[in-house]
């Protein structure tokens, strides 16, 4: 912890760190306070799932596309944008007396202009900490992140339900202006530049520690998005034990990115790291007991925020500078297909076999990443003794000696 307390008097670090996960709490919010009230408008959760697909479909297209605009028109003018759009449509789900194909165009609409804030913190990072403190500070913005999980749904499950569904999206429109100012406002953001990248749009997600990084990340959100249909499936959508249980879950992560945050990331920490996700969704299918459940995925988190810090450190060791930000949008997309099919698959499973179903395909999505990063384990960079930041887009010139 003494080394965290360091790396947070590291002058810009702590405010970036707060600024970030402000700015991105209305993530956590947003897909409950779509489905809750198209949901209520409409009558039909078929319907509320097509338009929070409409807005998934929406993020996981934009992500590569919105960071790499920052290198071409700078960060705060595509925040900007992007921010402004994206409140616009949320007040437009929030007020205007749509049908079902309007709601699913502002969804889209929504999803496409959500702000990049993910990609820019993590493309200013390297320029914030030497590179010692560099792996160490995705550990922690992996752990903490996990704060947005365990608090934001519960606070818009409250507001949408107790209150009412138009105030729960007023909300998130408010906390998108609120944190997105606060972090287009941050110094940090002001003083680092992005480069324009000089290879062709998608290039970057070929480098074979960025795809890695990408397909990995899209089989450990896959399994986390089943193990969060699993848990509802099993405890159902009006007790405290599903969000209880959840936010264990949430918990190990936090604990896990802590206390190995420090530790060198050398060619086998993904897999071992994924070992013991693959361990504790495992061991979910001997019994559905509330005690066991959270306790195994107690051991479950543990590997996940110390396994998206690996990820994380592989994209900006890999990568140019100008890159950067593009490397980490193709991976949110990832990520964000990966919590798509994670859902669909586990809703599949417990269609045919029950709630063991979802953690069955929650434990398969782990092992299969976990065999990836054992076939390929000579992609991943060795950064034990290794400067993990992006590599400078300007490089020597030979000149002949006279």
């Amino acid at each position: 912890m003494a080394g965290y307390r360091d790396l947070l008097r590291t002058p810009g670090v702590a405010r970036m760190i707060a600024a970030q996960l402000v700015a991105r709490f209305p993530n956590g919010m947003m897909s409950l306070a779509i489905l809750l009230h198209v949901e209520q408008q409409t009558g039909s959760y078929g319907a509320a799932g097509i338009v929070l697909a409409a807005a998934s479909v929406g993020q996981a297209v934009a992500g590569p596309i919105t960071s790499r605009w920052m290198g071409a028109w700078g960060m705060r003018r595509v925040l900007s944008l992007t921010l402004a759009v994206c409140v616009l449509a949320v007040l437009g789900l929030a007020l205007l007396p749509l049908n079902l194909p309007g709601y699913m165009v502002f969804a889209l609409l929504a999803g496409l202009s959500t702000p990049p804030v993910q990609s820019a913190v993590r493309t200013i990072y390297p320029k914030l900490v030497n590179a010692g403190q560099l792996t160490p500070l995705f550990s922690l913005d992996a752990s903490l992140q996990e704060i947005i999980w365990i608090v934001a749904p519960v606070v818009i499950t409250v507001v949408s339900t107790q209150v009412g569904t138009v105030q729960g999206l007023l909300l998130v429109a408010a906390i998108l202006v609120l944190g997105g100012a606060w972090f287009i406002l941050s110094p940090e953001v002001g003083r680092v530049r992005i480069p324009r990248s000089r290879r062709a749009f998608g290039l970057v997600v070929l480098k074979p520690p960025v795809m890695l990084a990408t397909v990995i990340g899209f089989l450990l959100i896959g399994a986390c998005s089943a193990v969060e249909v699993g848990v509802v499936a099993t405890f159902g959508h009006g007790g405290l034990e599903a969000g209880l249980v959840l936010a264990v879950f949430s918990v190990g992560s936090l604990a896990g990115g802590l206390a190995f945050g420090h530790i060198p990331i050398g060619p086998w920490a993904m897999a071992r790291r994924l070992l013991i996700v693959t361990v504790g969704l495992g061991l979910t299918m001997v019994s559905l007991n509330i005690f066991w459940l959270g306790g195994t995925l107690v051991l479950a988190g543990v590997g996940i925020a110390p396994a998206l810090a690996v990820l994380f450190a592989i994209t900006t060791a890999s990568v140019k500078f100008s890159e950067t930000a593009e490397a980490f949008g193709w991976a949110g997309t990832g990520q964000l297909i990966g919590a798509a099919a994670g859902s669909a698959v586990a809703g599949i499973l417990i269609d045919q076999s029950g709630p063991t179903g979802a953690y069955l395909a929650a434990a398969l999505f782990a092992f299969v990443g976990l065999v990836v990063s054992i076939v390929f384990v000579r992609a991943f960079p060795d950064l034990r003794d290794r400067d993990p930041s992006p590599h400078p887009d300007t490089e020597p010139i030979q000149t002949a000696r006279i």
